[in-house]
């Protein structure tokens, strides 16, 4: 019996049929598509936009709203649709149609068309909280939306006034649960009892390559209750909006602890493919399109009139409850004008710093590690800048992040501005990308753990890269003069990624002047995460001419010659034996000027006359540094620079085992220029000094 020949559907079933309908309908135009796991969540996803969540479809960023982060992200078929039924003007049926299609180039202008319907969600889109498809990301960013909610909320609401109340709702599938982020992320969530988060649990038992009983045999129920987390069961969530709904009111009522609903579906259901990987991302027949379809000539991509009928209040709604949310604000204002006049500026994203990176003293007496220094510089801006909320892996005290204990963010401190993540790398830098995605500039994270560790975290960085979110990650320990932890500790590699990563700036500063300018540089950078990486051991030899406000160029030269032969270009902890070998260089007859190199993609934005200008026209152009040298062939005629994991000894030890101390770079410069003689810039060809 197919649906429409039912002696009566509710209204609630209609919108659940047409919802199927429509997602198979996208799915079949292209011959592909991740319909199964929408189809399935057809009845969540009416318990959720129609009679759970807080939303105005005429204002997505409504501060406010409660957001929803679609974790299984392959399943992004289910939130257009979601979208477009709420009555979000921009989610169009022509939208819908372009789901999974090819771009192409229009004819008349030569530009490339596109689609607000890509194939996993993506964060500028109106109603699309944060980007997801790397299975387990989403739920930890859901999980730094609810603590960036949470601490919101413990900084400005006032008795009778709960100005920040939104709740964080996110599905997941199968593959999430599985991911080992995800698990930090839960574990986190539990620990810190977030009891505004609720995540719906799409089970429907089967993964991409077959049935979870292949790959899964745990107690998911009693995983999560182990891990902090308030379970509640649906048991019919295939056909039964009320109950799904009456779960979600159920969670809102739990009180110190997140909330996990566990919802029984069938993947594809209905369909020939139900309940089968086939579902998982194929396409649909035209039997499985009647099946859902209003009557036999019934239009593809389009929703009944009672569905219609049925949504159109979601408007009004939203309306009413932004209006209603805007009057007690306006109350609130007029009780506590300070606090709205801070809390205004952090929903505008407004924060200032400026001036006090530009007029920051050293903050401690040099020659000192930039470690040491950084974190003077970082508790300086704590003080200083209320929208900074850091957290550590377990190495706050090895990052030098100072004593923070008074501003702790937990439970019993909602309002405090630093995390223990514990060693969670990974939850810790996606977690981070979830309380910036809250409201651009409301909240900067910052993070901290050693450089080495930031391979753990790697895919959240790249993900905050690609969604444009304002993350700042302190990296420590980031050279072989990390010393006796040995070759494990020692980075030689990870620069190369983070370098070439799109949208990030890895900035590697020489010393206090520089790290000030890291910052500075870092807090400037719009819509853009950034490394600040600083080293362990103290350098020895004083480098000239460092200068704050020339980080933000990316290079400038810290010791000129006109008649130089040679240019060094350096940074970090080896910025110091450039210069130290430039000293001899020139004294023995090949005159050696210095490029300070912190940041390469800050550099290649400046224009050409600049870049020019920095590295002149000097014969020989060589970079200095401890790691491997690949990033450097764009810039230079040859490196000095690792081919090798590093070694377990003493710090500068270190650097001389490897040739990369004065003399060691003393040494290779005199034989290269030696033996390639003047080869001049336009005949320049990059190669590895050993």
């Amino acid at each position: 019996m197919t649906q429409q020949s039912l002696p009566s559907l509710t209204p609630d079933q209609t919108l659940v049929r047409d919802i199927r309908k429509l997602v198979i309908d996208c799915c079949r135009q292209n011959g592909g598509g991740h319909g199964g796991s929408a189809i399935g969540m057809a009845p969540l996803g009416v318990a959720l936009w129609k009679h759970t969540m807080r939303f105005n479809p005429a204002n997505p960023q409504w501060f406010d709203r409660d957001r929803f982060v679609l974790s299984n992200g392959h399943a992004a078929i289910f939130l257009y649709t979601m979208l477009h039924v709420a009555g979000y003007s921009h989610m169009t049926l022509g939208e819908l149609k372009s789901y999974a299609s090819l771009k192409s180039v229009d004819p008349d202008t030569g530009t490339w068309k596109s689609t607000i319907c890509h194939g996993h969600p993506e964060i500028e889109v109106p109603g699309v909280e944060v980007t997801t498809g790397p299975l387990g990301q989403g739920i930890a960013n859901a999980v730094g939306l609810a603590i960036a909610s949470k601490h919101l909320a413990g900084t400005f609401n006032k008795p009778g006034y709960d100005i920040i109340t939104s709740r964080i709702y996110c599905t997941t599938g199968d593959g999430c649960l599985q991911e080992g982020v995800a698990v930090e992320a839960m574990a986190i969530a539990g620990h810190m009892k977030l009891d505004n988060l609720i995540v719906c649990y799409d089970n429907n038992q089967v993964t991409c390559d077959g049935p979870l009983e292949w790959i899964v045999t745990e107690d998911t129920n009693k995983k999560m209750e182990a891990l902090g987390w308030h379970v509640i069961d649906v048991f019919d969530g295939d056909t039964s909006v009320d109950n799904i709904a009456g779960a979600l009111s159920l969670a809102r009522s739990v009180k110190g602890k997140p909330i996990f609903i566990n919802i029984r579906t069938t993947i594809g259901f209905g369909t020939a493919t139900a309940g089968t990987a086939k579902s998982h991302h194929g396409t649909y027949s035209n039997t499985d399109a009647a099946l859902y379809a209003e009557r036999s000539d019934s239009a593809t991509h389009a929703l009944s009139e009672e569905a219609q009928a049925y949504m159109a209040s979601s408007k009004r709604r939203g309306a009413s409850l932004e209006q209603d949310w805007s009057n007690i604000f306006g109350d609130y204002s007029e009780r506590y004008p300070q606090d709205a006049k801070l809390l205004e500026a952090r929903m505008r994203g407004e924060y200032e710093y400026a001036h006090l990176l530009e007029a920051m003293p050293i903050p401690i007496e040099e020659p000192a590690p930039s470690r040491q220094i950084n974190g003077l510089v970082f508790n300086a801006l704590m003080d200083s800048i209320p929208n900074l909320v850091a957290g550590g892996a377990d190495l706050w005290n090895s990052n030098q992040m100072g004593d923070q204990t008074r501003r702790i963010l937990d439970a019993s401190n909602p309002s405090g501005r630093v995390i223990r993540y514990g060693i969670r790398e990974h939850a810790m830098a996606s977690i981070s990308n979830g309380l910036a995605a809250y409201s651009p500039g409301a909240i900067v994270p910052v993070t901290a753990t050693f450089f080495m560790f930031y391979l753990y975290a790697a895919p959240g960085v790249r993900m905050g890269a690609l969604s444009n979110l304002k993350v700042i990650h302190v990296a420590t320990h980031d050279s072989i003069g990390e010393g006796q932890n040995g070759p494990t500790h020692q980075p030689v590699e990870v620069d190369s990624l983070y370098r070439a990563m799109p949208n990030l700036l890895y900035i590697r500063p020489c010393d206090g002047e520089e790290v000030i300018g890291a910052w500075l540089a870092a807090l400037s950078a719009k819509e853009q995460p950034a490394i600040i990486s600083v080293a362990r051991d103290a350098p020895g030899t004083k480098v000239p001419n460092t200068n704050r406000n020339n980080v933000s160029k990316g290079a400038y030269v810290v010791i000129e010659n006109n008649a130089a032969v040679v240019t060094l270009v350096s940074c970090g902890s080896e910025l110091q034996f450039a210069v130290g070998a430039a000293y001899e260089l020139t004294g023995s007859g090949i005159p050696t000027r210095v490029v300070s190199m912190p940041c390469m993609r800050l550099f290649d934005m400046q224009d050409a006359q600049y870049k020019r200008s920095v590295l002149s026209e000097s014969p020989h152009c060589i970079s200095v540094e401890a790691y491997i040298s690949g990033m450097w062939s764009r810039y230079c005629t040859a490196s000095i620079a690792m081919d090798s994991f590093g070694y377990s000894g003493g710090g500068r030890d270190n650097f001389a085992r490897f040739g990369i101390d004065t003399r060691g770079i003393l040494g290779k410069v005199k034989a290269e220029v030696s033996t390639s003689g003047d080869v001049g810039p336009v005949s320049r060809r990059w190669k590895l000094l050993i």
